[in-house]
């Protein structure tokens, strides 16, 4: 993946994509893309490391990508109004906002935005409930000896098999009704949380569940 400074011969090349009008990606089609991201750090004065002039620069940002916790890099028309936290849409509708965009690394990220991307994580399962209590719903067994459900951090065999039992008797409407239904299960929400942030920083996971996963 390239690295989030750049060099002037990649802006100037990106430039001559942004004369043709239209919101882009390096790394995925728009089909492939998220919908809408959660901006985790905006730059009005442009990408890090890059020394060219001013007048030759574009305000960039850094963003946390729906539905499968896509890190994106974002080329912008402009910065204004444009806040951390806010959740903007990606591809060809936001062509007024963003000249183009691609996909990024953990490592390519600015400081600041490294730092909000357990609260921008909380911002999309907030939003998304009902998907992720689907997952206490729904999730299946990986192997014979290996459960989705023991991805989640501080879910043994005991809390496995509870929640397995209890959805028999009924869905799972909400995180609350989680956390009731389930004893032993404080904060059914932090642990999805937990678990999506440690896909996004260990690069060494055998499972991915939620970040790239397609289901």
């Amino acid at each position: 993946m390239d690295s989030a400074s750049g060099t002037a011969a990649d802006e100037d090349a990106a430039d001559e994509d942004t004369a043709a009008g239209t919101a882009t990606s390096d790394a995925a089609s728009d089909s492939e893309s998220g919908e809408y991201a959660v901006l985790l750090d905006v730059l009005p004065q442009g990408r890090p490391g890059d020394d060219r002039p001013p007048s030759q620069k574009s305000p960039v940002a850094y963003a946390l990508g729906e539905p499968q916790f896509q890190l994106y890099e974002l080329t912008l028309s402009s910065a204004e109004e444009l806040s951390v936290g806010d959740r903007i849409r990606i591809g060809p509708e936001a062509a007024d906002v963003i000249d183009r965009f691609r996909e990024v690394d953990l490592g390519d990220l600015t400081h600041n935005a490294d730092a909000e991307l357990e609260y921008a994580v909380e911002a999309i399962v907030d939003a998304n409930e009902r998907r992720f209590v689907d997952f206490y719903n729904e999730a299946g067994p990986i192997s014979l000896r290996l459960h989705q459900l023991n991805l989640l951090p501080g879910i043994g065999e005991k809390l496995r098999n509870d929640i397995l039992d209890e959805r028999k008797r009924g869905p799972f409407e909400s995180f609350a009704d989680v956390e009731e239904r389930i004893s032993g299960l404080h904060n059914p929400r932090e642990v999805i949380v937990d678990r999506i942030v440690e896909e996004l920083r260990e690069e060494d996971l055998k499972y991915q569940r939620f970040v790239g996963y397609e289901g």
